[in-house]
């Protein structure tokens, strides 16, 4: 009896080590097939057909593989090409995001500021102000609301700062109203607060002249 004990004592513990044994070559199979599986995705070539398909040039799609364009970014950048973002602000906007360490995701954006007639250089610079990603939505109704290229830039301006100024649907309004742009320019430049809207609108209506309400509004 005593000679069964011990035989089957030395099973259970003679087991767990066999296994140990048996599951090591397996584990390290494992991690090399993960390990390769890795390496082969890095390897895979990146897919610029999106680009060559909106006409986008060899020099500029070879800048934008300089900057690690990913594939996601290609099929953003795809649709600010086709919109007819020229391909050195392809590159240029790019770049700008890869000196923020942002990812580029405002194809839409750009696409849409576009067909609203909003000008390259203007979409640059919203660029640079970080205005694409967020809230672009108020400054392509801007355009379509006939507002300027400046007094877009200029609202974007004081949302990139966390300034207070009038809202794009009052700007709109004050322009339905007969202020001039280079008005609705000063007044946004100023930094007038959108509390202040209703009040501009109400001078206008009592014949205020631009000049008068440049006197009496003079921002926060």
């Amino acid at each position: 009896m005593g000679e069964a004990l011990e035989l089957l004592f030395a099973r259970k513990v003679e087991w767990p080590r066999r296994r140990r044994v048996a599951i090591a070559p397996l584990a390290i199979a494992f991690v090399c097939l993960a390990l390769l599986s890795v390496g082969c995705k890095r390897m895979q070539p990146l897919d610029t057909a999106p680009l060559d398909h909106t006409g986008m040039g060899y020099d500029a799609i070879q800048e934008l593989k300089s900057l690690n364009v990913t594939p996601a970014e290609v099929a953003e950048m795809a649709q600010a090409r086709q919109a007819g973002l020229p391909d050195p602000d392809c590159v240029e906007v790019l770049r700008i995001y890869r000196g923020r360490g942002q990812a580029f995701s405002a194809g839409a954006a750009i696409a849409g500021m576009i067909q609203v007639g909003l000008r390259e250089d203007t979409l640059l610079e919203l660029a640079r102000l970080n205005q694409l990603d967020h809230g672009w939505g108020e400054l392509q109704a801007m355009r379509l609301a006939r507002l300027s290229d400046a007094v877009v830039l200029e609202v974007a301006r004081h949302h990139a700062e966390g300034r207070p100024v009038l809202s794009g649907a009052s700007l709109a309004r004050l322009k339905n109203a007969g202020l001039r742009d280079a008005t609705l320019l000063e007044l946004a430049r100023r930094g007038v607060p959108d509390s202040r809207a209703d009040a501009i609108l109400s001078a206008r209506r009592h014949r205020a002249s631009d000049a008068e309400i440049l006197r009496r509004f003079t921002g926060s």
